[in-house]
């Protein structure tokens, strides 16, 4: 029975070692890539329904499938800042001398 309960606590005391290593990582570095975290979800990637604003206590729509959260309209639910694809195009300037 002693090795067993020493079984027990070692593998107890690995899952804390690995939750502690893991929790030192995220205060870190709290999201992975080049993004930070959306401001208007706080990195959720939901935010609370707009079928929530005239509900008398019964929540649900479409959007949210009763849930109260749909995706967040700033990250599109990932979560994170996403980049906007934006092109410029430079003109060479027409020389008129003439």
């Amino acid at each position: 029975m002693f090795p067993a309960v020493l079984t027990q606590v070692a593998t107890g005391l690995s899952v804390l070692a690995g939750a502690v290593l893991v929790k030192t990582v995220m205060d870190q570095k709290p999201m992975a890539g080049p993004f930070q975290r959306c401001p208007t979800c706080n990195g959720t990637g939901r935010i609370t329904c707009i079928c929530t604003r005239w509900s008398d206590g019964d929540i649900g729509c479409r959007t949210c499938a009763g849930s109260g959260r749909m995706a967040c309209s700033s990250c599109g639910g990932s979560g994170t800042g996403r980049p906007i694809p934006v092109q410029i195009s430079v003109r060479q300037p027409t020389n008129r001398n003439s």
